[in-house]
């Protein structure tokens, strides 16, 4: 396959074959023009949800309207980003105001999660005839149909159902899905890592032979031994630089392949009332997260897709987490009403998620793309559908914008907007500077503005 290498330019959708696989590959410098190296790292944007509200209280600084520098010390929930104090922003004042009753009554939950991305108000419906927007990952994603491999990827660390009432009259589908293809059709969230990796990495797609299928999911056989024979093609055509980019990046895919494997092999036995999950989720969330993760992280550098969302958990997720002590479900913990030994639980869950966003950070900061590190290349926010869990609070919502954006973002501050600025306000900045055309999106008002240099 790669014989011709040398004579032309490497293509930047090649693939590694063999037996039922098809491993996309990075960018490498044999795919561009060497004054074009650029070219190589495209921007991208993804969307990380956290359930319940946030003990806001220790989530920002305080300050007026405005920009201003972090301040040294940040707040209990936050200060895991004073290591990635230059590479984030934290925005206070947003609000989504279709997440508010509007008549509707209870639902807060529901409607946190739908009306998220879509920036909408949901219809109150338990059925089919579901109705909210098109959220803003999926504007991003018809705008670039076609030029990857997956116009966009949807993950969770929590699975959920699609059907049925989960919240007082609302759709489980609204609780369970940020991602909206259209207005009454959500994207359910891929759960497990062995399924993500096989898609990525073309197992399910490439060999609709069940026998060869089967004997490609051997927990001990790494799907680098199908395509090996492809890949030492590639390296002895290659030049020094992308000799060691392309083992470190196989290299990658075999240990997040071997953490999978580990999971299935240790797999927890559950409660003989709870459904068991899929035999690839870990049992902490942690290590369900940081598997997630790590294969976005090589979807982005294939340039697999350039779009994804993930949610660390679902609204009214009745998760316990007793890995960091907490056998008490995050729900109930948020109604604590007043009550100090919940608060101090729902502060420890809201630091223990944000410890898997600074693991996504360090992890971003620290891989090479293109002329840069793929953080640079980047837009990715943190947050959640409510800012206080106990009042069902929608307004102030917790958001962290993180990434340069390819230089189209400037981090390290603090910025407060005036009470009710839009959520969509931030949408729109973001898909203007992902080059995608749109005119509004939601109950937008405009641009946001103070995000860049």
């Amino acid at each position: 396959m790669f014989n011709a290498l040398r004579a032309k330019k490497l293509d930047r959708r090649s693939l590694l074959r063999g037996l039922g696989a098809a491993v996309a590959l990075p960018a490498l410098d044999a795919m561009v023009p060497a004054l074009s190296r650029a070219a190589a790292a495209p921007c991208r944007m993804a969307f990380l949800y956290v359930p319940n509200g946030i003990m806001m209280q220790q989530w920002l600084p305080a300050g007026a309207v405005g920009e201003s520098a972090l301040p040294a010390q940040l707040p209990r929930i936050t200060s895991a980003l004073e290591h990635f104090r230059n590479d984030v922003l934290l925005l206070g004042g947003l609000t989504q105001n279709g997440g508010r009753a509007l008549g509707d009554g209870a639902g807060d939950h529901g409607r946190a999660g739908a009306n998220y991305l879509t920036c909408v108000h949901p219809k109150k419906t338990s059925g089919r005839d579901m109705q909210v927007g098109v959220s803003v990952d999926q504007v991003a994603a018809r705008h670039y149909q076609g030029k990857t491999r997956f116009a966009s990827l949807e993950l969770s660390c929590e699975e959920g159902v699609q059907g049925g009432s989960c919240d007082n009259g609302y759709s489980c589908a609204y609780s369970n899905s940020i991602s909206w293809r259209t207005p009454s059709t959500p994207n359910p969230s891929e759960v497990s890592p062995r399924a993500l990796f096989e898609r990525l990495f073309g197992v399910a797609e490439a060999d609709s032979d069940p026998a060869r299928r089967a004997r490609q999911r051997q927990y001990e056989q790494s799907i680098l031994d199908l395509v090996r024979n492809d890949a030492r093609r590639l390296a002895g055509a290659l030049g020094g630089a992308d000799k060691r980019k392309l083992d470190e990046y196989l290299t990658s895919i075999r240990e997040v392949e071997q953490r999978i494997q580990s999971a299935e092999r240790n797999r927890a036995v559950p409660p003989a009332s709870a459904a068991p999950p899929p035999a690839s989720v870990p049992t902490s969330l942690a290590d369900h997260a940081h598997l997630m993760i790590d294969l976005l992280t090589l979807a982005f550098l294939t340039d697999s897709t350039r779009v994804a969302t993930l949610m660390f958990s679902l609204e009214q997720s009745p998760r316990a987490y007793p890995e960091i002590g907490i056998p008490e479900a995050h729900h109930g913990l948020t109604h604590h009403q007043g009550d100090p030994d919940k608060i101090a639980k729902v502060v420890e869950i809201n630091c223990y998620h944000m410890a898997q966003f600074a693991y996504l950070l360090n992890k971003w900061k620290a891989t090479p793309d293109g002329d840069g590190m793929l953080l640079d290349h980047v837009m990715v926010t943190y947050g959640g559908g409510l800012s206080d869990g106990n009042t069902h609070n929608h307004a102030d919502l917790p958001l962290v914008l993180a990434g340069r954006g390819c230089g189209r973002l400037k981090p390290g501050r603090l910025v407060r907007y005036a009470k009710e600025t839009p959520m969509a306000n931030l949408f729109l900045a973001m898909l203007d500077r992902m080059n995608v055309p749109v005119d509004s999106l939601g109950d937008s008002t405009g641009r946001l503005n103070l995000l860049s240099l």
